[in-house]
């Protein structure tokens, strides 16, 4: 007997699987015949309040200017987020959510990224 292609094994089983879901009459139905999973990720960075903003570009032991230049930001960006002016968004929150969750490596990194310069 000849080995199948990985094609003529996709093509079975898509045919499978079409012939099973023609079968099926409601969603109730579906659920029970095939495994149907919902998956509900909340991928949204948290928001920073200007005390974290702060306190994170202290312990990183970073001027306002260097974190800005870093975060590719004005430091009067950087300013308004640590007065409570302006909160960070999108990409800037993620980065800090990132920085949060090990600062010893991203003061690290940020040190290396001076002197290599």
């Amino acid at each position: 007997m000849a080995k199948k292609t990985i094609g003529s094994k996709i093509t079975d089983r898509l045919e499978r699987f079409a012939a099973n879901l023609e079968k099926v009459k409601s969603l109730d139905e579906l659920q029970d015949t095939l495994t149907v999973r919902k998956v509900v990720l909340n991928l949204s960075p948290r928001p920073f309040s200007g005390d974290e903003v702060s306190g994170l570009r202290k312990s990183l032991r970073l001027s306002q200017a260097v974190f800005a230049e870093f975060l590719g930001v004005s430091v009067s960006t950087v300013q308004d987020w640590e007065q409570g002016i302006n909160e960070p968004s999108g990409p800037a929150r993620r980065i800090l959510v990132e920085m949060y969750s090990d600062i010893d490596a991203w003061r690290m990194r940020i040190r290396k990224l001076a002197t290599s310069g």
